[in-house]
């Protein structure tokens, strides 16, 4: 059986992550999401495990210093991070694991595993990543402000990836990421074992 890959996916607060992952992830079912590990209480409506995985920060600080995690940050008091386990365990049997993390967790990432497929999901321009995050009609407009502020930065950081796609719509961004991991799974490196005589 092949082992799955790590698929890095980053992008700005509003320009539509979440959208264009549940429609990539509606035509392959070797794709799964990452579950994140933080140290903040549950909220309603969360389910452990599910959402988050809730741990104490004396465990979360265990699994730093034991090397447990791909990336975590320190953020609003509380710890976040992606626990190694889980996701090597998806990748042994098969399946691709989607890390939708900030560009810090993303960089920590590709330090760590170099093969991991990194991919930043664009605005078409800042001034529509605006229109999007007033649009919402729960974001106040100070907060938006301070989102496309942050995006400027995090978009800075985008050529840190092997790939940037565009969400001009949904479905041509979800096609655009499609591709890309079907153009990997062709690469040399994957495909050569095909070309092997038998002994």
């Amino acid at each position: 059986m092949k082992k799955g890959r790590i698929i890095i996916i980053s992008g700005p607060s509003g320009v539509g992550k979440g959208t264009v992952l549940r429609e990539v992830m509606k035509a392959d079912p070797k794709l799964r999401f990452s579950v994140s590990a933080t140290t903040r209480p549950i909220r309603p409506g969360e389910v452990d495990g599910v959402h988050y995985f809730f741990i104490s920060k004396e465990q979360f600080e265990t699994l730093i210093a034991n090397n447990g995690l791909l990336e975590h940050a320190f953020y609003a008091e509380n710890y976040y991070g992606t626990p190694v386990k889980p996701v090597d365990e998806a990748l042994e049997q098969g399946c691709s694991v989607i890390l939708e993390i900030e560009v810090q967790g993303a960089l920590q990432v590709m330090q760590r595993r170099p093969d991991a497929i990194s991919i930043f999901i664009a605005p078409p321009s800042f001034e529509e990543l605006g229109r999007r995050l007033n649009g919402r009609g729960d974001t106040a407009p100070e907060i938006a402000a301070r989102r496309l502020q942050i995006a400027v930065s995090e978009c800075a950081l985008a050529e840190k990836y092997q790939y940037i796609v565009i969400n001009n719509t949904v479905a041509e961004a979800a096609e655009e990421i499609r591709s890309i991991l079907t153009a990997e799974a062709c690469r040399s490196e994957y495909r050569k074992i095909h070309l092997k005589e038998e002994e």
